[in-house]
C-alpha cells in the first residue's frame, strides 16, 4: 500500500463495512454405537464460547427517536501522521551561489518563515539549519509562500535538486 494511502486511511479512516454474523448451522452426524449408549448431559444450560460473545455487537438504544452517538477516541497514530506529513518535501534547491554561500529555493507546498528549521537532503547534502533571513528580489521578507523563489544563506554547500523539508 502506498505511503499516501496510509496517511489517508489514518486521517479519514477506512471505509467500514457492516459485517452480519452468519448463523451457525449444526450438521447432523451419524452416531456410533458407543455414542448412542452415552447419557445426555444433565444441565440444560448452553455453554457460550468467548468467540461468540465477541462476535455479538450491542446496538445503540434510541432515545426519543434519536440515536445515541458514540464518542470517537483520538487515534493512536496521530504522531505517525505528523511525522509522515513532516517528511513531505516543502521546497527544492534551484541554484547555489558559492561565493556568498546562498541558495535559491522554490516552494512546492506550504510556506516558510524566518525562524523555521529546514532540513536539506540530497546526494551529497544532509544538514539542518534555522532560517535567519530570506530575500525575494533582493528585498528581505519574513514569509515565502507556495510558488515563490527566494534566497537564503546556508551553512554548507547545496546542489540544484536537493530536497528541503520543514522540521517542527
Amino acid at each position: 500500500m502506498s505511503f499516501l494511502k496510509k496517511i489517508g486511511k489514518v486521517l479519514f479512516g477506512a471505509a467500514k463495512s457492516k459485517k452480519v454474523p452468519k448463523p451457525k448451522i449444526k450438521t447432523l452426524k451419524k452416531k456410533t454405537a458407543k455414542q448412542s449408549k452415552k447419557k445426555a448431559p444433565k444441565s440444560s444450560k448452553k455453554k457460550v464460547s468467548k468467540a461468540s460473545k465477541k462476535a455479538t455487537k450491542k446496538v445503540p438504544k434510541k432515545v426519543k427517536g434519536k440515536s445515541v452517538k458514540k464518542k470517537i477516541k483520538p487515534s493512536k497514530r496521530t504522531g505517525m501522521v505528523k511525522e509522515a506529513l513532516a517528511a513531505l518535501p516543502v521546497a527544492e534547491v534551484t541554484h547555489y551561489f558559492p561565493h556568498v554561500d546562498a541558495a535559491v529555493l522554490k516552494i512546492k507546498d506550504g510556506d516558510i518563515r524566518v525562524g523555521d528549521k529546514l532540513h536539506f537532503k540530497g546526494h551529497t547534502t544532509n544538514f539542518t539549519q534555522k532560517i535567519v533571513s530570506m530575500q525575494i528580489d533582493h528585498q528581505p521578507v519574513l514569509i515565502a509562500k507556495k510558488g515563490d523563489d527566494f534566497g537564503v544563506q546556508v551553512k554548507a554547500r547545496v546542489r540544484a535538486g536537493d530536497v528541503v523539508t520543514k522540521i517542527s
